[in-house]
């Protein structure tokens, strides 16, 4: 199982997961224009998509779900309250093409399990993906306002995590988002901070060389070198040593990773 963080940020997102048999984008929040780039830059064929996993409908996750859709016929996979939030901005997409994935569930796509489970977020029903073949994990968890202990039992012991790490809280605070904002991102119902998600990182972390990127970063309220050290730091206060068997890893706002072997 191999996979690429295609884009993360809060101007949009998207994940490619692939194994021998089958290919999938997890969210789709940039332009078809985009999507056809970035697919371009790690050297896949977004035309061999097996299918297309939405985590909530807010659009830098769905930005370019309709046009991509529509142009290369791929399946999508959404449970039903997040079908009916982003019907009416994806415009129109096959019956053919819409499938149900129901929250707290596994689908087999051959040797590839796929597992969907809830997070606290401001969406309709958001949830987000598990990826397990031959013993190897990988976990996408961002966009919730907290790590609960039921997430953490889920998630605990991926080889490779995509993370978030949204924003430092004094940036948030001092910054010029208004106040009802602010509060949005830094309620149950928001995003995670830095410091927060690397307190969740250490009580999940739980095989040796772990890797964990550091998605959706604030363009406003956060920075790369800021992220990596909050989550350093935080993490070898619990313990952890970043470096030693922790990895950590950058994500951009319009560039790929690197496709990894999971």
């Amino acid at each position: 199982m191999k996979f690429s963080v295609l884009a993360s940020g809060s101007s949009g997102n998207a994940v490619y997961v692939e194994n021998d048999e089958h290919s999938f984008l997890v969210d789709v929040g940039l332009s078809g224009k985009k999507m056809d780039q970035l697919f371009q830059e790690i050297d896949r064929d977004i035309k061999k998509l097996s299918g297309i996993f939405i985590t909530h409908e807010h659009s830098d996750h769905i930005k370019g779900l309709g046009v991509i859709a529509r142009k290369y016929g791929v399946p999508i996979f959404a449970n039903e309250k997040t079908w009916s939030a982003m019907d009416p901005l994806i415009g129109n997409v096959p019956l053919d093409q819409r499938f149900q994935f129901d929250m707290e569930t596994v689908k087999k796509f051959g040797t590839l399990d796929i597992q969907s489970f809830a997070v606290s977020h401001d969406a309709a029903d958001p949830m987000f993906y598990i990826f397990h073949e031959n013993g190897k994990k990988l976990v996408l968890i961002t966009d919730t306002g907290y790590v609960s202990d039921r997430m953490k039992g889920l998630i605990k012991g991926a080889d490779s995590f995509v993370f978030e790490s949204n924003h430092d809280v004094s940036m948030l605070q001092m910054g010029r988002y208004p106040w009802s904002v602010k509060r949005r991102i830094l309620s149950d119902v928001g995003h995670v901070s830095n410091e927060d998600a690397a307190v969740a990182m250490s009580e999940v972390i739980d095989v040796k060389n772990t890797n964990i990127y550091l998605s959706h970063l604030s363009k406003d309220n956060n920075m790369k070198d800021l992220a990596r050290m909050s989550v350093t730091q935080t993490l070898q206060s619990c313990g952890v040593i970043a470096g030693e068997y922790v990895h950590l890893h950058d994500t951009d706002a319009n560039k790929p990773t690197e496709l990894v072997l999971v």
